[in-house]
């Protein structure tokens, strides 16, 4: 039995505005300002380490939920960044939320910065993780290699950790230890994203033209981070939007990649519960 209150959190659904029901499990410290997370591509509610929820969760209260069309949410799929960017807006306002900070990881990150951009009366703090601002000049593309395994129709385990961790010894380790607390909510929803959504959000990444030229509007405060050896979207872009942005500060992993937030739970969720309080 997992010994993450994360895995025990309750699922939750709320009727949004067209007719489609979201999933999210909201549970941590509550009376407090709560963070909204967004997660990667090809990822549902259940793809979050509970260890790294966990730790968030012990200092404010946490909300995580699958976006239209994805996971335990109905709707239709998105098919571009502001759609789903308007899914997230739709359940906050479905929720009632007023006054939030905002998370998102890889393509969430994306999404996450959306948000922040449309509603900056309701969203006080940011955190983009392993992303991008999206159209950041020169920024190198991945590898034949990554695009290949990032398209499959199904990942395995191996696949996520050449997407995810470098390849020594102890990321690997970190990154199976991770894959290993996922299971406990997995095993039983067996949760994916179908081949509809996939598609949907291979051709919004492909399509979207990025808000690098908006990246002076986000005034907020803005924690961006990565790990130095992502092969999905290069730690340069995390780099490039430190320069844009008016109040940002950068975390940069040496021994990571795309799942430093999972390889270094502690470190990271620390850093975030701080920024977040400031």
């Amino acid at each position: 039995m997992s010994t993450y209150a994360a895995d025990s959190a309750e699922t939750q659904y709320v009727d949004g505005p067209e007719g489609e029901r979201f999933a999210y499990r909201r549970f941590g410290r509550t009376g407090g300002r709560p963070l909204l997370m967004h997660m990667r591509l090809r990822g549902t509610i259940d793809h979050w380490d509970p260890a790294f929820l966990d730790l968030l969760a012990a200092e404010r209260e946490v909300i995580v939920f699958d976006n239209r069309g994805v996971g335990f949410s109905t709707g239709n799929a998105p098919a571009g960044i502001e759609d789903m960017v308007d899914g997230s807006l739709a359940l906050i306002g479905a929720l009632g939320l007023t006054d939030i900070d905002v998370l998102g990881w890889s393509m969430g990150g994306i999404v996450a910065q959306g948000v922040a951009l449309a509603a900056p009366d309701v969203v006080r703090h940011l955190v983009v993780a392993g992303s991008s601002a999206g159209g950041v000049p020169d920024l190198p593309t991945p590898t034949v290699r990554t695009q290949q395994v990032m398209s499959k129709p199904v990942n395995v385990d191996e696949d996520f950790l050449y997407l995810f961790y470098p390849e020594t010894e102890e990321a690997v380790t970190a990154g199976r230890a991770s894959l290993q607390r996922l299971e406990t909510r997995l095993k039983e929803s067996h949760a994916v994203v179908g081949p509809e959504a996939v598609r949907g959000q291979l051709g919004a990444i492909s399509s979207f033209k990025g808000y690098w030229h908006r990246q002076e509007e986000l005034t907020l405060p803005v924690l961006v981070a990565n790990g130095a050896h992502d092969v999905m979207i290069h730690a340069y872009a995390t780099y490039a939007m430190s320069q844009k942005l008016p109040q940002a500060k950068v975390i940069l992993y040496s021994d990571a990649g795309h799942g430093f937030l999972f390889q270094h739970p502690e470190d990271f969720a620390h850093e975030v519960n701080r920024f977040l309080s400031a």
